[in-house]
């Protein structure tokens, strides 16, 4: 998932949360408010920033195309994990 604990320090989850508390998981909310937002207080880039917008707009689950393609966004199932790198289970 989106490997911002070791830039922000905040987990995905985190962020969900924060972005709910200013209205940006509101479904009228354009990308790019939220893009800034994340710019401008986190320092997030545009990669790293609309991979957090999927997340506040759609939730933890993914599309299954994703899901064990060998791509560089593979990913091991259709759940996101939003806990942080510091908490993922071993």
């Amino acid at each position: 998932m989106v490997d911002c604990d070791n830039k922000t320090g905040l987990a995905p989850r985190q962020f969900i949360a924060l972005a709910q508390e200013k209205g940006f998981d509101d479904p009228s909310k354009k990308a790019g408010v939220i893009v800034d937002w994340l710019k401008a207080d986190f320092d997030l880039g545009r990669g790293h920033a609309m991979a957090l917008v999927h997340i506040i707009k759609n939730g933890e689950k993914i599309n299954t195309k994703h899901v064990g393609s060998g791509t560089a966004h593979s990913d091991a199932s259709d759940t996101l994990w939003l806990d942080g790198k510091q908490n993922r289970p071993a």
